[in-house]
């Protein structure tokens, strides 16, 4: 018999209509903030609306979870002690969590899981988070398919990893550029997004070398490609990312991959879904149609040149031709897409600046732009607002449908009706009727009758009877009897919902061996930096049982003199094709390089080669 494992596809939610939308359309779990304490201070959402949802996706066996992933000053631990209760009592399922007070708190029995904000990218952070009862933990983005593999075999925890989205140029959880600059925490929330600025690069001695580009913006991931890949190396959760995105977006993506994972399913029994019910669609999912700085496939097997992009953060969405010619108000475009009134077109000017029109009318392949913008022939064309597309996806764009299979019988003084759905959760009701033989055969109406679900959850597969003669019943009674079956139903599969459970440290320590175990209460040093992100006396509490006995303060908290204010994988000396592992040339520069923003600020970059990583920190001269 083969051992099955279930595979999570995880989805984001700015709010409670994005969450259920991302249901609809095939998560089987998502990922929401709550009114605080979430590392997007902009999507925060009440426990009355994540209760709400809490009940619509366990309908489909669909996971909620609620991010408290910031670090946290003392005089808010209260608060967030009386956030998590409210949030298990309204069902959540897991906590995604990158402050280690938590595990210092009078907390319910309620899942963590360890947030890509803890900086997880070793089998040895693994496993000391594996050792605390973590239930699930988030890798860094910039770990490689062998890198992943090696976490995997090296612990039992289930392991979750971005497959899509925005990418951070700087690990998640050690960026302080944006607390350095503006006084606003990325470990808080409150990222002021610095990587997507324009800068200068320039040498030691003052000489240009990039004018006015974005030098540390990145492509977005796309492993769409990659996730068979992904799950035979270890992977249980494929994330999404995407918590500020509109609703269009979240269906969209979560349809994408919802097709390509259960494709994949169907050649591969060993991976089954996390969740259950069928998904129609109503169109046809396009991951270039949405939000996108181009893509990449980012470090999955190892360095390319193909993550960053220099030009625009902004979105490019997908290449729809080139301008063959500008004529008066009207430009003609070769291509084979066709256009719409209404679509959003962009280009890059001759001075690789991004520049954008609105398409006010079309004949074929000509467009009339509502403004003329400055266009030459050969110029690339991209569309990144599709008007058609979009217009299909504002408004109910998929259904969500657990099948049900009704059993008919019969007894003395009436007739009893089944109603048993895929996740094998049954009810049987009894309902008293006198019996008349019907004047002819009453099969097809039953089996009209039983299949009239509605707004249901439910969709009929299919009616068997037991027994039954051809007595006649009327169909509003049919109709009557169906519709208390299925509220039994739907009762039933509320009782009938496992709710996780969050497992002790000494039970996970106990399940990894004396080896293992001893490796994992061995992470911690005796000397921790700004880096470990301690912020209140409960963190500095628990680092202190695990061994350390010199601790720094948070970053925020008191900045370091001379501290590193981001730790890349992105390496600029790599990108100018100057890399002494990879390069092809030498650089005719002088080392150190800066980065200076477009209000004065300059940064001195280091590169350690034997990490392979670039390191940005505030120019000591400034």
């Amino acid at each position: 018999m083969i051992r099955q494992r279930s595979i999570e596809l995880l989805a984001p939610a700015r709010d409670v209509e994005c969450a259920m939308a991302a249901v609809d359309h095939g998560a089987d779990a998502v990922y929401i903030g709550a009114a605080r304490f979430g590392a997007r201070a902009a999507a925060g959402n009440s426990v009355e609306d994540i209760a709400r949802l809490v009940a619509y996706a366990h309908t489909f066996r669909v996971k909620v979870y609620v991010t408290v992933n910031t670090i946290l000053k003392d005089e808010e631990l209260a608060d967030t002690e009386r956030l998590v209760w409210a949030l298990y009592r309204a069902g959540v399922d897991a906590l995604i969590v990158q402050d280690m007070a938590l595990l210092e708190l009078d907390l319910p029995p309620i899942p963590l899981h360890a947030s890509t904000q803890m900086d997880n990218r070793t089998p040895e952070k693994a496993l000391f988070l594996q050792g605390l009862g973590f239930s699930q933990v988030v890798l860094a983005r910039e770990l490689s398919l062998r890198e992943i593999r090696a976490v995997h075999e090296a612990c039992d925890v289930p392991l979750e990893v971005f497959v899509h989205g925005a990418l951070c140029v700087s690990y998640s959880g050690q960026c302080y550029v944006s607390q350095h600059c503006f006084g606003r925490s990325a470990n808080r929330g409150e990222c002021a997004q610095f990587c997507r600025l324009k800068f200068d690069l320039v040498d030691r001695d003052g000489r240009m070398i990039e004018q006015g580009r974005h030098l540390l913006s990145l492509k977005d991931m796309n492993r769409g490609e990659d996730l068979e890949r992904l799950l035979d190396a270890g992977v249980s959760s494929l994330k999404i990312e995407g918590r500020l995105k509109d609703v269009a977006y979240v269906k969209n993506v979560t349809a994408w991959y919802r097709r390509r994972l259960d494709g994949i399913f169907k050649r591969r029994p060993e991976y089954r879904r996390a969740s259950s019910g069928e998904v129609s669609l109503k169109f046809t999912p396009q991951l270039e149609k949405s939000f996108n700085r181009g893509f990449t496939r980012y470090f999955l097997d190892g360095r390319t040149p193909d993550i960053f992009s220099f030009h625009t953060p902004k979105s490019m969405g997908e290449e729809v031709g080139t301008v063959k010619e500008v004529r008066g108000k009207c430009v003609t475009v070769a291509g084979i897409k066709p256009f719409a009134n209404g679509d959003g077109l962009c280009f890059l000017d001759e001075r690789g600046e991004l520049q954008g029109f609105r398409v006010n009318r079309v004949e074929a392949n000509k467009i009339y732009p509502a403004e003329m913008p400055r266009l030459r022939p050969h110029t690339r064309l991209f569309r990144n607002f599709d008007k058609a597309f979009e217009d299909v996806l504002a408004h109910p764009s998929a259904v969500r449908k657990l099948k049900v299979w009704w059993t008919v019988g019969e007894y003395a003084e009436g007739f009893t009706l089944e109603a048993r759905d895929e996740d094998e959760v049954s009810v049987t009701l009894s309902f008293p009727y006198p019996k008349e033989l019907s004047r002819s055969p009453q099969a097809e109406n039953v089996r009209l009758q039983l299949s009239k679900l509605g707004n249901t959850p439910f969709e009929s597969a299919g009616v068997e009877w037991k027994g039954c003669a051809d007595w006649f019943v009327p169909s509003s009674v049919w109709a009557e009897w169906r519709r208390k079956t299925v509220e039994a139903l739907l009762s039933a599969r509320k009782m009938n919902y496992v709710r996780p459970v969050r497992l002790l440290p000494t039970e996970y320590t106990r399940s990894l061996g004396a080896g293992m175990a001893g490796k994992a209460r061995a992470f911690v040093p005796e000397r921790l930096t700004y880096l470990a992100n301690v912020m209140n006396h409960k963190a500095g509490a628990f680092y202190r049982r695990q061994g350390a006995s010199d601790i720094e303060p948070a970053f925020e908290l008191r900045e370091p003199e001379g501290a590193a204010l981001m730790f890349c994988r992105h390496c600029l000396r790599y990108s100018l094709g100057w890399c002494p592992r990879y390069g092809h040339g030498k650089s005719p520069f002088r080392e150190p390089y800066y980065l200076v923003s477009a209000d004065g600020r300059r940064f001195r970059l280091a590169f350690d080669c034997e990490n392979c990583q670039m390191i940005v920190y505030a120019d000591e001269k400034k």
